[in-house]
């Protein structure tokens, strides 16, 4: 499975930005995909997930109430809209796929190369 990231950039506090990530590769038994970011001197944290029926997600507190994730099957892409960016958003965004179920504790066996979101102030 391979997974390519995409859609970040620079923006300004309080815009919005959309990540996506493709899958690509033995995608047929992937059950979760998510979103990790990194930020600078900082260890790497969840951001959000979905299953791939796309009728259950889960968010961390720090996005779930400006953030959306969806995904199109068709495409094999997992998409994350993030509204009213703050520079505490500032990070390397990756993404990750697993054929875990979805859970507050999934494994992520399959990592994108990340996209960097720089929010200036």
């Amino acid at each position: 499975v391979q997974l390519q990231a995409s859609g970040g950039g620079l923006v300004q506090a309080g815009g919005s930005l959309r990540l996506s990530c493709a899958a690509s590769g033995r995608t047929s038994r992937l059950t979760t995909m998510g979103w990790f970011r990194q930020a600078p001197g900082k260890e790497r944290e969840f951001v959000a997930a979905i299953n791939w029926k796309g009728d259950s997600t889960y968010y961390a507190d720090s996005v779930k109430d400006r953030s959306t994730i969806s995904r199109d099957i068709a495409k094999n892409t997992v998409y994350l809209l993030m509204n009213s960016l703050e520079p505490g958003d500032t990070a390397v965004y990756y993404c990750a796929a697993t054929r875990d179920l979805l859970s507050t504790t999934t494994t992520y066996n399959y990592w994108g190369q990340g996209t960097l979101v720089t929010v200036s102030s």
